[in-house]
């Protein structure tokens, strides 16, 4: 008596859940549904339906009429849902899956890194011509271009939002980009392939399909595909980007009419791209050092450190995508030319010397070169993706994820066949990286030097009111030199100056893209931890500060003098400026709240702005000529000859006149300028916020002893802009955690 009970159950609820329906569903729904069943049949059913359900037939039959009723309304529901407005999720899906070209879309995200010179001439249309070849081979394609010129960011608003410009990544003082800052900032992407091109190469169909196949690979990887060179290249894009055209109009029809001409593939040159998928292995072992981008090595670097790495599966993808670098053989580097310093052509000795000297001093490229013909190569053969590797004779098939996880034991050989046969034929009698060596590119003699003399990097780096900043150093002081540069560059102040005081830190600031120049006549060794306020070292090296400001000035041009334990909250050269000509503005170094800031051996000679004119130049000669007969520093030198021994020269409580040059010393204001004991501001749970509060200029980490422990004070604070491991400035985008000591 269960069963029967159950069934009318059934029934009712069933009966209940049409009424339901019927009531609440979508007009649509119910339009539907009316022509289907009216309220007469339903009533008929009903009554037939219970009628019967005392007997066996009657129980069978309900059961079958309640599964096709359940199947007609899941129909009509069905049905019905296509008249219903779609979620944006689903929108999103089906607009990720659209046709692009012809082809269907549903591939991963791509971003190409690159960084382009200026769009100007021939190198703009080049560049121009080869960044259209990327956006239109996918909508999946987004370009970053990383530069600070300002025709790079006209050129990207053409594209709207699928071409960007990344001005916050490291570059030297004349425009070229690192290249471990490239590669950070491209590691930081959300993308979910990241490249790194030569702004001239061209893509052609190939490399998108092979990045959708490499993508779907169960194993992180790294993959390299070398350029051909193409002197001339005949073809351009249609206004949309899509096609191909040749030079006499017609349209190219298939990629194999490219791939026809003549154009040389050599595989020991730099012009290749890069590609990885943002998976959560890193790339290499150790820490990228600071290349230039373009100048040499770094390429190879990378790749031979992520073999021996072996974090990631590396392969070679030059057979199996198509790059055609876009080449201007009037841009070689030529040391017999007339622009030997490469300040027109962009070619620089000094730069390709640093690339060779960091390939040689860090990783293994040196010591232990990975010998290219033992790498997997990917290539396609009768539509298939196939990886060889020839030194083994061995060929696999690529596979994906959910087989098995991907590496040298995973993948199965296949079946020799003779078109297979073929391709690897062509593959080995093609000239490859293997009988290239780096080698041959580190044997290189030039010094690690800028040769620029001081007056043309005046004449490159000082404002449009011919000012610049000072800062002199020695390689003790690198670490904070580099966070003081740093904060310039965040600051946007390009018009600085470093003068070395010992060799070390002199080819260190060329490595680091610094406007560096040498003060040649130093008497003594920079100490790497004793050389503070008060030793003997101290004394000596203060003293070259004001000869090189003299040195300036009388070449014509203003001098603000900055220590590089200086933190800059923002630029005080407007303020400075405008004092005028026969002032010279000093910070102080009292420290007392109250009562004169002008008091005798207060004026601190690590921070001042000095204007180029004859009463200011007499004064300074004065200032050296008095601190180079002195066993002190220049500090007092200063105070005794322009405020006079005792502070006679002083008019009032912030400044003082020197009599025989007519020179004002104007103190500046503590709270805009506070010194390291002001108030104890280094002292407040949140330095910046109180200097901030303030409206300070600048803090000076002074009025304490040693270079450690400047260090502790001024790092832990946030005032500080550099990571020392990795050799770059601190960017938001940066993820790197950094020691210092």
């Amino acid at each position: 008596m269960l069963f029967p009970r159950r069934c009318c159950c059934c029934c009712c609820c069933y009966c209940q859940l049409f009424h339901l329906l019927s009531t609440f569903i979508p007009l649509k729904l119910h339009q539907i549904m009316n022509p289907l069943l009216s309220q007469t049949t339903m009533n008929s059913f009903q009554s037939f339906l219970f009628h019967y359900l005392h007997n066996k037939k009657a129980k069978l039959l309900g059961l079958w009429l309640i599964w096709v009723w359940g199947f007609i309304l899941i129909g009509v529901s069905f049905y019905a849902t296509q008249f219903m407005p779609l979620p944006s999720y689903f929108k999103g899906q089906i607009k990720k899956t659209m046709l692009f070209n012809g082809e269907l879309v549903d591939g991963p995200s791509i971003t190409i890194f690159t960084a382009p010179r200026p769009f100007v001439g021939t190198v703009g249309e080049r560049q121009t011509l080869a960044i259209r070849s990327w956006l239109g081979l996918s909508p999946d394609i987004s370009v970053v271009l990383f530069s600070q010129d300002s025709s790079v960011f006209s050129f990207a608003e053409l594209f709207s939002h699928r071409v960007s410009v990344e001005p916050n990544i490291d570059f030297t003082f004349l425009g070229t980009p690192f290249f471990h800052s490239m590669v950070a900032r491209s590691k930081a992407s959300s993308s979910d392939v990241s490249v790194v091109i030569d702004p001239n190469t061209v893509l052609l169909p190939d490399f998108i399909k092979t990045i959708r196949h490499a993508h779907r690979l169960d194993h992180d990887w790294l993959l390299f595909s070398s350029s051909k060179s193409v002197p001339h290249f005949p073809f351009h894009l249609d206004a949309d980007g899509k096609h191909w055209i040749r030079d006499g109009g017609s349209r190219v029809k298939t990629q194999k009419d490219f791939l026809s001409q003549e154009w040389k593939w050599n595989l020991c040159e730099e012009k290749m791209l890069i590609a990885w998928n943002s998976g959560d292995l890193p790339l290499h072992k150790g820490v990228l050092p600071p290349f230039l981008y373009g100048k040499g090595l770094h390429n190879r670097w990378l790749i031979n450190e992520a073999l021996l790495s072996d974090f990631r599966f590396v392969f070679d993808a030059s057979w199996a995508i198509s790059n055609l670098y876009l080449n201007d053989l009037g841009q070689d580097f030529d040391r017999t030319s007339g622009d030997f310093l490469g300040l027109a052509t962009g070619k620089r000795f000094w730069e390709v010397a640093g690339n060779s000297n960091l390939a040689m001093l860090y990783g293994s490229l040196y010591f232990h070169e990975q010998n290219f013909s033992n790498i997997f190569r990917l290539f396609q053969c009768g539509g298939y993706y196939l990886f060889i590797n020839s030194a083994k004779m061995v060929v696999y098939p690529l596979r994906y994820k959910g087989s098995s996880s991907l590496g040298k034991e995973v993948m199965f050989k296949s079946t020799r066949e003779k078109n297979t046969l073929e391709c690897i034929d062509t593959i080995r009698s093609t000239e490859g990286a293997k009988d290239c060596s780096v080698k041959n590119y580190l044997n290189v003699s030039m010094p690690i030097s800028l040769s620029l003399s001081l007056e043309i990097l005046l004449s490159f780096r000082a404002d449009k009111n011919k000012t610049v900043v000072l800062a002199v150093v020695g390689y003790s002081y690198k670490d904070m030199l580099m966070s003081w540069v740093c904060r310039l560059h965040h600051l946007q102040i390009s018009n600085f100056l470093v003068c070395a005081l010992d060799d070390d830190i002199y080819e260190f600031c060329v490595m680091q893209g610094l406007p560096i120049f040498k003060y040649a006549h130093l008497e003594t060794k920079i100490s790497f931890d004793n050389c503070h306020f008060g030793t003997e070292c101290f004394q000596k090296v203060t003293k070259v500060k004001s000869r090189m400001v003299l040195e300036i000035l009388k070449l014509g041009y203003n001098v603000l003098m900055s220590d590089v334990d200086i933190y800059w909250f923002k630029n005080p050269l407007p303020l400075l400026s405008s004092f005028g000509p026969a002032v010279l503005v000093a910070q102080s170094d009292e420290y007392k709240l109250t009562g004169p800031i002008n008091l005798p051996r207060r004026l601190n000679s690590g921070f001042y702005y000095a204007h180029s004119d004859a009463m200011t130049i007499a004064a300074l000669e004065k200032v050296v000529e008095h601190a180079a007969n002195s066993n002190l520093s220049e500090q007092p030198s200063f105070y005794d000859m322009l405020c006079g021994e005792g502070g006679y020269n002083r008019i009032d409580d912030s400044r003082c006149l020197e009599p025989q040059t007519n020179l004002t010393v104007q103190f500046l204001d503590r709270d805009l300028f506070p010194n390291g004991a002001y108030k104890d501001l280094w002292q407040e749970r949140n330095v910046k916020e109180a200097c901030l509060m303030k409206g300070c200029f600048i803090i000076h980490n002074n009025w304490i002893s040693g270079r450690r422990k400047k260090l502790e004070r001024q790092v832990p604070s946030g005032l500080w802009e550099y990571d020392m491991s990795t050799r770059m400035c601190l960017q938001t985008w940066h993820k790197t955690k950094f020691v210092y000591f």
